[in-house]
């Protein structure tokens, strides 16, 4: 686990799974899931999640994000099996070593295992179905 991962603050609800790699992570309580990454962290309330559809990777090594606001851009690799997710919020506290920000609608494409999907699916009340 990267040492630049920064602490969370208390979480709302009750902690049910985390899981940490090296430079990503996903931690779901009863109310959110967070996502991890090196220096930043994204709480969405799982009331403001509007979907996860799966996302194919299958081909790719390697994903690009770009930033049409900033000359950032980060990349990704993807090629660890675990399933991909298109995650859409309507609304994303982000917490970096500034403080935390309120942000409107965000998409991601992240990596989540099956026990993390399914523990979203059930917290969120969502009809979920997998092929795994």
């Amino acid at each position: 686990m990267s040492p630049d991962f920064i602490k969370l603050k208390p979480l709302a609800g009750e902690l049910k799974l985390s899981h940490k790699k090296t430079n990503f992570g996903i931690t779901v309580s009863t109310k959110e899931v967070v996502l991890h990454k090196p220096h930043v962290n994204y709480y969405m309330n799982l009331e403001d999640i509007v979907s996860i559809t799966p996302f194919e990777t299958k081909g790719f090594t390697q994903l690009r994000f770009v930033s049409k606001q900033s000359s950032g851009h980060e990349v990704v690799q993807a090629g660890d099996g675990t399933p991909h997710y298109n995650v859409f919020a309507k609304q994303v506290t982000i917490h970096n070593r500034s403080g935390l920000f309120q942000l409107g609608a965000m998409r991601f494409v992240i990596p989540i295992r099956h026990e993390l999907m399914k523990a979203i699916g059930q917290l969120g009340r969502w009809d979920v179905s997998f092929d795994a």
